[in-house]
């Protein structure tokens, strides 16, 4: 790489209620990465309501993006390519960022690269570690998204399983939601599960007839809401966090054993997880001695790389970019885009 010139990618994100820009040089090293959260406002409504989300975004897009310019210490001149996140996501929100990088990459006559969500959270484990290249499996876990993928090389995917219906992250909203613990319901389960016995109450492990690495954690959530209104209804008292813990486990459970099935049948010596939920104590324990145990390599984001930033779309940026990929100035938002998909 030393003789070539750096590649500099200016990345923009702004799928859900994150507003977010950054720039990364070769794919690996993050020189900014500013993130303005909505989650104050959305705790209001118990979630995120898509038409404020979009009005913010457009009100903080411009001083996100000049933050992160400032803090590279770099200009628009200094950029190689203009990358943004296109789809799956909330359209309105979308739309506001795929404006954005059109518009700047028309103006500073750089090249646009329009990028999967999904690719990003992925794309997030090559910030911290250095060692990791594809071949690899990885399971993506977030609020809209619970799919195991191979990952056959850079922007080559295959997904080998995913969630029928709620995905793990919104299960946790609603669960939360339901014992009392608000918005986001990720960290805080995650938080009062630690204080709950995991088996104090056993909730379903759904596992999808005819896809073993299929997810379904509708049915769970229903038997959390089930057990609450029985108790509810008999006027009997339940334990905030042994709920918390025991539904964690349960979603916990399912995922790891999906995943192990995956990495026994292909063969797998490394895998990763990626996504907001892979920040969750719980799951990225029991999935790292799962790994231990089989002899695998296992690979998980900070924090701050699993919820949603433009770090990691920089990253999927740079190596669409090197594999030729360039978008037009007709480049859309797709809110139910499929990985793999151009």
């Amino acid at each position: 790489m030393s003789q070539e010139k750096d590649v500099l990618i200016l990345a923009i994100e702004s799928s859900c209620d994150e507003t977010a820009a950054a720039v990364v040089k070769n794919g690996r090293e993050v020189l900014s990465n500013v993130i303005s959260s909505q989650i104050a406002l959305h705790t209001l409504y118990g979630g995120v309501v898509p038409e404020i989300a979009s009005r913010k975004h457009i009100e903080k897009i411009n001083q996100v993006i000049q933050a992160a310019l400032d803090e590279a210490g770099v200009t628009l001149q200094d950029i190689t390519a203009v990358g943004v996140t296109y789809g799956p996501g909330l359209v309105g929100a979308l739309l506001v960022g795929v404006a954005e990088a059109k518009a700047i990459a028309y103006a500073a006559k750089k090249p646009l690269i329009g990028v999967h969500h999904i690719e990003g959270h992925i794309a997030a484990n090559f910030i911290e570690h250095e060692d990791l290249e594809p071949p690899f499996f990885s399971l993506v876990v977030s609020g809209g998204h619970t799919h195991l993928v191979r990952v056959k090389d850079y922007g080559k995917f295959d997904i080998i399983g995913k969630t029928r219906d709620d995905a793990a992250g919104e299960a946790f909203d609603k669960v939360a939601r339901a014992i009392g613990l608000g918005y986001p319901g990720g960290p805080k389960i995650d938080k009062v599960a630690k204080e709950g016995n995991p088996d104090a109450i056993t909730f379903p492990r759904a596992h999808v007839e005819d896809a073993p690495y299929d997810f379904s954690f509708s049915g769970l959530k229903s038997a959390v809401l089930n057990y609450i209104n029985g108790c509810q209804m008999k006027g009997e008292s339940y334990s905030q966090a042994d709920v918390a813990a025991s539904f964690q486990k349960a979603v916990t459970d399912v995922l790891v054993a999906n995943a192990m099935h995956a990495v026994e049948e292909y063969q797998v010596d490394q895998f990763a997880i990626a996504g907001g939920v892979a920040s969750n104590s719980s799951l990225r324990q029991a999935m790292k001695e799962a790994c231990e145990e089989r002899g695998v390599k296992f690979y998980y984001p900070s924090p701050v790389y699993c919820t949603d930033n433009a770090a990691m779309i920089g990253v999927a940026a740079y190596y669409e970019y090197r594999n030729g990929v360039r978008s037009g100035w007709d480049l859309n938002a797709v809110p139910n885009l499929k990985l793999g998909e151009r």
